[in-house]
């Protein structure tokens, strides 16, 4: 477990970073309103009452709030799990814990996660989303990559030869 304490920091610095941004932007945007910064990003506050794209809002803050743990404590499985060589996939499973804390913390004060980043062009726009779901895909992202080069590396290994 020791090997684990490193990541630690990735998750307390993830969730102080997140949890500061959704604070200037709950003190500092209009609701609702989009302001440009890109011709294909802005800042559009709105609540997220589910989890990605509003799914699950009909399970309530306490059944999502208790997802919530049953997932983190799931990846903190999984993370304990790995190799001490892995610290991608340990990265990884730091910036899902770190993400999915920060969107907990928004559950269980406000009853809804805050989001305010909008990717969009003219005729088309993504789902509103935060860091917190940022740091959960690219963390999701590393630990497949990861286990998908180290899978591909070793599935030669299992073949019988050709002698």
């Amino acid at each position: 477990m020791k090997a684990l304490a490193p990541y630690s920091l990735i998750v307390a610095v993830a969730v102080c970073v997140d949890q500061l941004l959704k604070f200037l932007v709950e003190t500092r945007l209009n609701l609702q309103e989009q302001v440009d910064i890109l011709p294909f990003i802005a800042l559009y506050r709105t609540y997220n009452t589910g989890v990605a794209f509003s799914m699950f809002s009909s399970f309530g803050d306490t059944g999502l709030i208790i997802v919530s743990l049953a997932v983190i404590g799931f990846v903190l499985y999984l993370a304990s799990r790995s190799a001490p060589h892995q610290w991608v996939v340990r990265f990884g499973f730091a910036l899902i814990v770190g993400g999915a804390i920060g969107n907990l913390v928004d559950r269980a004060i406000h009853g809804h996660v805050i989001d305010y980043i909008l990717f969009h062009t003219p005729v088309w726009s993504f789902a509103v989303f935060n860091l917190a779901d940022a740091l959960i895909t690219v963390g999701a992202v590393l630990v497949v990559a990861e286990e998908f080069l180290e899978w591909s590396k070793h599935r030669g290994d299992d073949r019988p030869s050709a002698d």
